[in-house]
């Protein structure tokens, strides 16, 4: 008999809480993912002057794993490592990893703010796949101020210039690989949001530590003091992204008629 009320709490537990949809609060979670970013990426940017950037992301995905996963069984035991699409939740991490390796291997040729203005196309890019998968209606308004953006982006990149650095399409690369992640996340609603990120930091600890013996080089002390700070931020970014678009995800109706 006592045994109904823990496997209810444990339930509760694993079950995606039931909060109200709220536009803004998406929108909020979507920018305080993009500060903490911006911090993380400045750490990012130290480390890659000195270690080579693949250690950089490994650094990254082993501090966001040692720190989300601690707390996923303290949250829910191992239940909630249990997805219901297990598939998806691998393209997802795949995609946020890749974006990552892309992202950090720009950093040493071109600056942060030039690297992250360029990664800016990735709205752009997740409206264009959220219309082809995810069929939803994207107005004549929201076109032309990703056109705009786009031209931003162009005039930073300057194709076609002599000052035009091939490094650039580094950004661009991560932002198209971070926009199929973004994109799969809206897909998966029936997992908790601790589940996608034990997915996300499973998923890329695992591809970056199969690299490592071709890419290793003795970290000091600042620098693994550093990789730490860099690793926990980059979890806390990736906690309100999910939330982000989960909040997105319950508004698709909302959004398909503004």
């Amino acid at each position: 008999m006592t045994s109904v009320p823990v496997a209810r709490k444990k339930a509760a537990l694993v079950t995606p809480p039931s909060t109200p949809a709220s536009p803004l609060r998406g929108i909020l979670f979507l920018i305080a993912s993009t500060v903490v970013f911006s911090l993380a990426d400045v750490i990012t940017k130290q480390l890659a002057s000195t270690l080579p950037p693949p250690e950089v992301a490994w650094m990254r995905y082993v501090t966001f794993a040692a720190f989300i996963i601690p707390v996923v069984l303290i949250r829910g035991g191992p239940a909630l490592f249990r997805s219901q699409r297990p598939s998806l939740q691998v393209v997802r991490g795949l995609g946020m990893v890749g974006s990552s390796i892309m992202f950090i291997q720009s950093l040493p040729h071109l600056p942060v703010a030039d690297a992250t203005a360029i990664f800016f196309v990735s709205p752009i890019l997740i409206m264009a796949l959220s219309v082809l998968f995810l069929g939803e209606s994207v107005g004549w308004r929201r076109w032309t101020a990703a056109s705009v953006g786009l031209i931003g982006v162009m005039i930073i990149v300057r194709p076609g210039t002599g000052a035009f650095e091939p490094a650039a399409f580094l950004p661009i690369l991560s932002a198209s690989s971070w926009a199929v992640g973004a994109v799969v996340t809206r897909k998966i609603t029936g997992d908790h949001a601790l589940t996608t990120l034990a997915y996300s930091a499973s998923v890329g600890s695992i591809v970056l530590s199969a690299l490592m013996p071709f890419n290793w080089v003795t970290p000091s002390g600042t620098e693994i003091a550093l990789g730490l700070c860099m690793g926990i931020l980059f979890a806390i970014g990736h906690w309100f992204v999910v939330l982000a678009y989960r909040h997105g995800c319950e508004n698709v109706g909302a959004a398909r008629r503004a």
